[in-house]
């Protein structure tokens, strides 16, 4: 029960957040990811795919695991069965949802599959998944780098990557760093586009489409010889 008091104890801090003039902006996110990033190459040293791992907040987690009927102890372990009904619960994506991910090669944007190889787990009052995408056309990450950056448009899900990029069957040369995002910055510019609203006009539909303003980026270097 401490968990799951735990998570209550933090939804109340942003439910009161939200409701401080001035701070609803700062508060907007309603869901809190910890993003893991798995860049996957060919032998020829092309990055050709993405493993994506979602860690949850315990909040959001908590409500799918009741919401599905699973856990009925609370004693935060899944059955065989549970999980297995688990696996897959947040990959049923609209056709045109981009899985808040974005890849860019010297400024162009590279496409990515849909998700596959999906996988989910509950520990420690917090839901993991993950899931795989392969890159459109395999990419070649020079002394420009490549790109991955995790963000929600609309900033209703907060991405973080708190972790190390993985870089498997990489060249030996190559290197991955997590750049943070300048959230003073990020805030001016939501504060900015929320002073251009009026009154009760603002809903998720029409939020600012800021996400990308706070958007961990990973940067994928491999030297040229």
């Amino acid at each position: 029960m401490v968990k799951k008091d735990g998570a209550l104890m933090r939804y109340l801090a942003l439910a009161l957040a939200m409701l401080v003039p001035g701070g609803a902006a700062l508060a907007h996110p309603h869901i809190f990811i910890e993003t893991g990033l798995e860049v996957i190459f060919n032998d020829q040293g092309q990055a050709t795919a993405v493993r994506v791992t979602w860690q949850y907040d315990e909040f959001y987690s908590l409500v799918i695991i009741e919401d599905r009927g699973l856990d009925p102890d609370f004693d935060g372990v899944l059955s065989e069965d549970e999980a297995q009904s688990l696996s897959g619960f947040d990959m049923a994506w609209d056709a045109d949802y981009d899985g808040d991910l974005y890849v860019l090669n010297q400024g162009t944007s590279v496409a990515l599959g849909r998700p596959e190889a999906t996988t989910a787990s509950y520990t420690e009052g917090r839901i993991t998944s993950t899931h795989l995408r392969q890159l459109a056309q395999p990419q070649q990450a020079g002394d420009d780098a490549l790109l991955f950056q995790a963000y929600d448009t609309s900033y209703y899900t907060a991405y973080t990557i708190p972790n190390q990029p993985i870089l498997t069957n990489a060249p030996t040369d190559c290197v991955a760093q997590v750049f943070e995002p300048d959230v003073a910055a990020a805030d001016a510019a939501l504060q900015e586009a929320l002073n251009e609203y009026n009154g009760g006009d603002l809903d998720e539909i029409s939020f600012p489409a800021v996400g990308a303003a706070y958007a961990d980026e990973v940067r994928v270097i491999c030297p040229e010889s």
